[in-house]
């Protein structure tokens, strides 16, 4: 399995606009097949920050996920949403025990 973790800026006055962004590649990316997970949760005491959250069951998934239309998307709004401060990590992971 494979843990994506980290977080991404986005001005506190953008985030409204931002949700409905986040929601469609929140919503395309848990449908993609060897996604296991995928979240964005603002700070409760940053507003700034977001934090992203992903699993995926292979990197092949993930190589996969990093071609799609609504990742082009998403990072096409990046400058109009000013979203800044990009830092993901990969991790390899157990998979969890059934």
């Amino acid at each position: 399995m494979i843990v994506i973790e980290g977080t991404v800026r986005i001005p506190p006055s953008n985030l409204e606009a931002a949700r409905p962004v986040m929601e469609q590649m929140v919503r395309a990316s848990r449908a993609e097949p060897g996604c296991l997970d995928y979240a964005y949760s603002v700070d409760v005491l940053d507003a700034g920050l977001v934090r992203v959250t992903e699993r995926w069951a292979s990197r092949e998934a993930l190589a996969a996920h990093f071609k799609t239309a609504h990742m082009a998307t998403w990072r096409a709004f990046f400058p109009e949403l000013g979203i800044t401060d990009r830092s993901l990590r990969l991790y390899d992971a157990e998979p969890e025990p059934i």
